[in-house]
């Protein structure tokens, strides 16, 4: 797939930053996301992606005195957490902001490609929350987390699992077709399947303890078209400015039989993938 048209940094490096304006990211959970100054709710929206963290850090459960990566550490909120629970925290981003953002938490953050991680058996844990599925191949990723473990090094990670939000992509796409543009190269994301996850893993040289499939719905604090302009603004980046609104709009109807709760409030067809890995 070619660079994405939407401003959006990538963990893996590939984006750039490319068309990104000064100022208009905020970092969560180890995405770059969009955030207008003036869009009311728009950081307790992005934030959703730190409160899905904690069943994660519940698995990978850090220990004082490890030396833990965090892969993908956004402003550094998880990183953060682990120094206060006594461990050596390293954390990745691609984005200069995003390291920035981590290294005034006090957390030894650097900008880094996931892809070509240069550490070698030098972790006791790898975590990774909300990232991994911003990442073009992930497979090169495994094989980065494989050399930087140790023995007995164990990653712990959630993503987003090949049906995660597909009502709302389904009904984008939807939208797209009605105006002739296709939706297969303006996807921001990479989901996998257990399958496909498991398969990875295993190539990468680890061995699979556990993998979940969780269906998480959740409320949005917002509208479906304020989760797309904040998540999945190359949806939108493919049209004339003066489009976007009623294509939102359209997007919301065609999404509202399944998505808007009978008080009104949306939520989201979350479907996230949970593993647990060890390094032989």
């Amino acid at each position: 797939m070619g660079e994405r048209p939407a401003p959006f940094c990538r963990v893996d490096g590939s984006g750039k930053g490319a068309g990104r304006p000064p100022g208009c990211c905020r970092f969560f959970a180890g995405e770059c996301v969009m955030v207008s100054e003036g869009q009311s709710g728009m950081p307790e929206m992005a934030n959703l992606l730190t409160e899905m963290g904690p069943p994660v850090m519940e698995l990978f459960a850090p220990k004082a005195g490890e030396r833990v990566l965090d892969l993908g550490c956004g402003s550094g909120f998880w990183s953060e957490e682990m120094v206060r629970r006594g461990c050596e925290v390293v954390g990745i981003d691609s984005s200069a902001q995003a390291v920035a953002a981590a290294r005034a938490r006090g957390v030894d953050a650097r900008q880094m490609n996931a892809e070509a991680m240069t550490f070698e058996s030098e972790f006791d844990g790898v975590f990774s929350n909300a990232a991994l599925h911003w990442m073009r191949h992930p497979s090169r990723v495994v094989a980065g987390v494989t050399r930087a473990l140790k023995s007995g090094g164990r990653f712990v990670g959630e993503c987003g699992e090949t049906n995660n939000v597909r009502r709302i992509v389904g009904a984008v796409s939807a939208a797209l077709e009605k105006r002739g543009i296709e939706i297969e190269n303006l996807h921001p994301w990479r989901f996998v399947s257990k399958e496909e996850a498991v398969g990875m893993l295993e190539a990468g040289g680890m061995v699979v303890k556990s993998v979940e499939v969780i269906e998480r719905p959740t409320v949005l604090p917002g509208t479906i078209a304020q989760w797309l302009s904040v998540f999945a603004n190359n949806y939108l980046s493919c049209l004339h400015p003066k489009e976007r609104e009623a294509f939102s709009d359209e997007v919301m109807a065609l999404c509202r039989p399944a998505l808007l709760r009978e008080d009104g409030k949306w939520f989201a067809d979350f479907v996230r993938l949970r593993f647990y890995a060890v390094k032989p």
